[in-house]
């Protein structure tokens, strides 16, 4: 009996530490995002290291009621068919109360044809999220709203909290 109740108490325990260690990498993903985006709190950093507003996506993004997104600095030097979690392909700012840009989120985009060809039937996936078609644009793209709370969601698009100008 004593034998029986060591096995299920290591096997609960091993169970337990399994649960840990997943929920632990899930958490380390977004902490090592945080620390390779921290320096880009401040646009002049973002554009020093090639992330910038660019011509036609250069506006703040709004879709109110559902919310806001904000300003994309895109760094087109790494935007293909790879996902990187360290690089995201933008940085979203949020515009704040007295004109100032806030980071908000860090957008993932890859381009829909090179992925598609180099994946038929398969999603792109970075921080165990999968991505999504964009509405007009023929690219698949993933927010994660690290820096700003989302009341929709971490990954969602738009954020409720967000407005524009």
């Amino acid at each position: 009996m004593k034998k029986k109740l060591l096995v299920v108490f290591v096997a609960a325990a091993a169970l337990l530490l399994t649960a840990a260690v997943v929920g632990a990498n899930g958490k380390s993903d977004i902490a090592q995002v945080k620390s390779a985006t921290v320096r880009f709190h401040r646009t002049e950093n973002a554009q020093a290291a090639g992330w910038d507003l660019r011509d036609g996506l250069d506006h703040c993004f709004d879709n109110q009621p559902v919310g806001g997104m904000g300003y994309h600095y895109i760094n087109t030097d790494i935007l293909d068919d790879e996902v990187d979690v360290l690089q995201p392909e933008a940085l979203v700012y949020a515009p704040g109360p007295n004109g100032q840009y806030k980071l908000g989120a860090v957008e993932y985009i890859v381009d829909q044809a090179s992925w598609d060809a180099a994946n038929p039937g398969e999603l792109p996936e970075v921080l165990e999220q999968k991505f999504h078609l964009h509405s007009s644009l023929p690219i698949y793209i993933l927010h994660a709203w690290i820096w700003q709370n989302n009341p929709s969601g971490m990954f969602e698009d738009w954020n409720p909290s967000v407005s524009c100008p």
